[in-house]
């Protein structure tokens, strides 16, 4: 399975870490987040370096939708009913703040990534008041939105909420030419943090400061970020002869689908589930029945599936990664809004690292908790925690999550064990794939 941003662009190996090093900052993983801090850091003079366990861009980042957007989905309103104005606007400040500073670098380094200006949108077949509500809210905090009904999807929808001068690129063209001048050892992974040292399979690196960005972190405690998020999987299929898009669409109801347009193609995504909890039957055979109602001249070119971290109250965790570390920060829970939120974690993460206020940093910091907008969440991703763990009394040794110890699941789409206590994943023989987890299900891999 490759996306389609994989098949139009691949990006140069790197050689491991070879020696012990000193930097002024360590960046631990070298996806979107990663990278943008590795980036605008050097930019600021700083000397650092990115560690990767595998290839850079070769997790969640080669896999999203490249959507670059403030519209996540309908989180304007409830925002400000939850945590007031201030923290909706520093919210919204800090996508939008984000979604200048891509088109800022592109420009100024003439980078040929296909980015386009384009509308976004959600739309619903039911929930009238609360697009309308959500374009108020969103027009409150001074981004321009509207409540519609004209849209050019492939069928009629009663309500929608646009956001307009919203943005899509090619990915892994971007970070193809901002990596270029950057120091990025792959194949390099980081097994422990050490005051301010980073101990990694091929040596260590010394640094004032440290920020991992590994999509979910692998360091347990402090921060216990593994108990405060949970993952999910979501399903893409890119389709030619399906016409264009002149919008980035996304359905309210989370059983539905989304859309954008790249090149020839459309881009269909949905029959997201929580990992770990594959609903048994096929999420690609989903998208292929959507498409054929959808577009039913269309041809399937590409098919691929991308994860997401998701904290209690959906907002990204993005700051110090404890108050009880001085020196080690973190970029994680983005939810489905990666690109976007990772260039407003390099922003929030640089200004700290360099000692500047940042007016968005409040909203994101890690120490945060609200009670209300975290609890169902909360008890969701506790009971999920609980099942899994019982069952992994039960469990064959090899079956079990090597994080925690939770019992695995599979994934017949995807053909992978899947924790569903936190999100590890892991080949049909045993491999690791992505994180929490730091090791395969054989102790000899």
């Amino acid at each position: 399975m490759k996306s389609v941003w994989s098949e139009s662009c691949s990006l140069p190996k790197r050689d491991p870490l070879k020696a012990d090093i000193v930097v002024d900052t360590a960046v631990v993983g070298a996806g979107m987040a990663g990278l943008l801090t590795a980036y605008l850091l050097q930019k600021e003079g700083r000397s650092v370096a990115v560690l990767e366990a595998a290839e850079t861009a070769g997790g969640v980042t080669k896999n999203t939708t490249a959507k670059i957007t403030s519209q996540h989905d309908l989180i304007y309103d409830s925002m400000i009913k939850q945590f007031g104005k201030k923290a909706a606007q520093q919210y919204a400040d800090a996508n939008q703040k984000a979604i200048a500073m891509y088109r800022k670098i592109i420009s100024e380094n003439h980078i040929d990534c296909n980015l386009e200006t384009k509308p976004a949108f959600v739309y619903s077949f039911d929930r009238e008041n609360e697009l309308r509500a959500e374009a108020e809210a969103a027009e409150r905090l001074g981004i321009d939105a509207e409540f519609t009904t004209e849209t050019d999807l492939p069928f009629e929808v009663p309500a929608a909420v646009k956001f307009s001068d919203q943005a899509q690129f090619n990915p892994l063209k971007f970070l193809k030419s901002i990596a270029s001048d950057l120091t990025v050892y792959e194949n390099t992974r980081a097994l422990i943090v050490r005051d301010d040292t980073v101990i990694t399979n091929r040596g260590r690196v010394t640094a004032d400061h440290i920020v991992i960005a590994t999509h979910f972190p692998f360091i347990n405690i402090p921060g216990w970020y593994f108990a405060r998020m949970h993952q999910e999987r979501s399903y893409v299929i890119a389709l030619k002869n399906a016409g264009k898009l002149e919008g980035m669409y996304i359905d309210a109801d989370p059983d539905g689908y989304s859309f954008r347009s790249y090149e020839d193609y459309i881009l269909l995504g949905g029959a997201g589930h929580r990992t770990g909890k594959h609903p048994g039957t096929g999420c690609y055979e989903k998208l292929r029945s959507a498409a054929k109602r959808f577009f039913p001249e269309s041809e399937e070119v590409c098919h691929w599936s991308a994860q997401d971290c998701v904290t209690w109250d959906n907002l990204p965790y993005i700051g110090r990664y404890a108050s009880s570390v001085r020196n080690l920060y973190v970029a994680t829970g983005f939810k489905k809004w990666g690109m976007t939120s990772s260039m407003a974690s390099a922003m929030i993460l640089t200004d700290l690292i360099c000692g500047r206020p940042n007016e968005e940093a409040e909203v994101f910091s890690p120490q945060r908790f609200h009670a209300a907008a975290s609890a169902k969440n909360l008890l969701t991703d506790g009971g999920h925690s609980v099942a899994g763990l019982t069952a992994g009394l039960f469990s064959a040794p090899n079956r079990k999550c090597t994080h925690l110890g939770c019992r695995l699941h599979w994934n017949p789409d995807e053909e992978t064990w899947d924790c569903p206590c936190h999100g590890s994943r892991f080949t049909s023989k045993g491999e690791l794939i992505s994180d929490p987890a730091e090791r395969g299900l054989k102790r000899d891999e």
